[in-house]
């Protein structure tokens, strides 16, 4: 049995029960890819049981959650909430919900992957959000549904309401304990309101947020774990904010959270539309636009931004000492300049120092622009400029010290011919600093229309959406990896007896250039391949520390360049 037939053998389980719910309609065998077959399953709840939709509760719940059956009901759920939403009253909302938690089980997730329709989890969710909108509350406060994996609550609202709030507390996952959420209508909100009662409607999901990550495995949006429950609120369209409050399922103490919400039309989770007001170990509060696109709302996993102030003070207290140092360079290069520029190789040597030092004091500058700048309230296309700034100089430093092993090549290389310093500089700047600003500018070029540049968090390369952050480490280890090389070169050459006393002294300037490259490539290549493990998810503290202490001390071996 193949596993379309499979498929068709379930599905039809599930359309026989429901054609017994409703035997009026002349119900077939269904195929859960066919659109037409929901549609009768309505006309038969029109016809039979039009004021609770009850007659097609006991079908469901004696089905399977196999993935052709949770499409099926996918998509009933979308044709009730389109077709028979004229009047929704207490008792066919709670009918709704108890078909809803059925395809929401935990035991049915796994099974949502299998699902041809990958747009099957978001419809799910707008076709839940659109039915409890045409809701009618009839008492002053309700607790509408209070099923397993769906609770809904609602309230009247009006201008001289206090702040309004939904508490839920709702299991996940079969933990011992449950996972609390809370939506709160802030007062100055509710004065938008007219005097005559409106209506709030909110709805909380647990395991909605494993459901969307299983059927978008693929899309990079929703690669992270949602860390709480998804809450979804209906509020009367002059109301433009909320405030949320969610507990976190994992609340290791180095777990950040991001608060989201879902745009219904985009079908993912929108980061712009949410500011983090309180991120502690066990919860997170949020406040967060509300829109008819932007109804349900979350946190998502963040685990690789650290806050902790170890690392605080190593990146401040290296930083400092970094800057000095380098400025210390500079002015120890200007005191020597006529001395140490012998030839055209030393020339040559000493007008790399000055720009990788120029290089890593300017980098260093928009690190520090960037963390403070990413601890206020973010203005994006600031974020974007201080992010290329910080691009840009440190790649350029790594591309000096590559220039810096095409120096030692060509002494080696070159014995009787030498080229003209204007030619040496003119190449020296093109890959110092040409390359670096192709790269940066590709990068901004390609990813910012997605608004994929900077990371959520902090103004950094992202690595969650696009993986801009490549277009730093990659160029950065492969230089790595050539001045190695070079260096390895330099050692095997350099044995031989050389002729000449102006070659003699050019193998020296050589040898002690391969001597700094030598120290700075292996510094320079441990610090970012620390950088690169940080990345990983779920990493430990030690290695986030280790990256602080080798990124803010590596200046210390440019003073072996003298």
């Amino acid at each position: 049995m193949n596993e379309t037939t499979f498929f068709k053998k379930q599905d039809s389980n599930i359309a026989t029960r429901l054609s017994v719910a409703a035997p009026s309609i002349p119900l077939h065998v269904l195929d859960f890819r066919a659109p037409e077959s929901p549609d009768s399953v309505v006309e038969g709840i029109r016809k039979n049981c039009p004021l609770d939709y009850a007659c097609i509760i006991n079908a469901v719940k004696s089905s399977e959650a196999t993935s052709g059956n949770i499409a099926f009901i996918v998509k009933l759920l979308k044709n009730i909430s389109t077709d028979l939403s004229d009047n929704v009253t207490q008792e066919k909302m709670k009918s709704y919900s108890q078909v809803a938690n059925h395809i929401l089980d935990t035991a049915a997730i796994s099974n949502w992957t299998f699902i041809p329709d990958k747009n099957a989890s978001s419809d799910f969710l707008q076709s839940v959000n659109l039915f409890a909108g045409r809701l009618h509350i009839h008492n002053e406060s309700m607790n509408i549904v209070d099923e397993l994996f769906i609770q809904t609550k609602g309230f009247h609202i009006n201008h001289n309401t206090s702040e309004q709030s939904f508490n839920f507390s709702m299991n996940m996952n079969n933990k011992t304990e449950d996972i609390l959420g809370m939506i709160e209508i802030p007062r100055q909100e509710l004065w938008k309101l007219p005097p005559n009662a409106s209506q709030a409607i909110s709805i909380a999901f647990p395991t909605l947020g494993a459901v969307l990550q299983e059927t978008n495995l693929e899309n990079m949006s929703l690669s992270r774990p949602v860390n709480s429950l998804i809450l979804s609120v209906i509020l009367p369209e002059r109301l433009k904010q909320i405030l949320l409050t969610f507990e976190k399922i994992n609340k290791s103490r180095n777990v950040r959270a991001q608060c989201v919400g879902w745009h219904s039309r985009k079908r993912r989770w929108d980061e712009n539309v949410c500011e983090t007001v309180m991120d502690i170990t066990n919860k997170v509060k949020c406040r967060c636009n509300y829109t008819n696109s932007l109804m349900s709302f979350s946190i998502l996993m963040s685990p690789k931004t650290i806050d902790d102030k170890v690392l605080d003070y190593i990146t401040c207290i290296g930083l400092s000492i970094s800057i000095l140092s380098l400025v210390l360079c500079l002015i120890i290069e200007a005191i020597v300049w006529s001395r140490v520029v012998v030839t055209e190789i030393s020339y040559m040597r000493h007008v790399c120092i000055i720009n990788i030092a120029v290089s890593l004091l300017t980098a260093n500058v928009w690190f520090i622009i960037a963390s403070n700048f990413s601890k206020k309230a973010q203005d994006y296309n600031w974020c974007v400029a201080v992010t290329f700034f910080s691009h840009f100089f440190y790649l350029s430093l790594f591309f000096w010290m590559l220039f810096k092993a095409l120096l030692i090549i060509y002494g080696i290389l070159v014995v009787f011919r030498r080229m003209m310093k204007p030619r040496m500089m003119a190449i020296g700047f093109a890959i110092g600093y040409g390359c670096p600003l192709v790269i940066a500018v590709t990068t901004v070029a390609t990813t910012v229309p997605g608004k994929g540049y900077v990371r959520p968090d902090a103004c950094w390369l992202n690595w969650d959406n696009t993986k801009a952050l490549l277009a730093f480490a990659i160029p950065a280890l492969v230089i790595v990896a050539v001045n190695l090389i070079v260096v390895l070169l330099v050692a095997v050459n350099t044995q031989r007896p050389s002729i000449g006393s102006s070659k003699s002294q050019d193998v020296t300037i050589i040898i002690r250039i391969s001597k700094n490259v030598a120290i700075l490539t292996p510094l320079l290549g441990l610090t970012w391949g620390f950088g690169i493990i940080t990345l990983i998810e779920g990493m430990p503290l030690v290695f986030h520390i280790i990256f602080a202490v080798l990124n803010a001390f590596q200046v210390s071996a440019k003073k072996r360049d003298f």
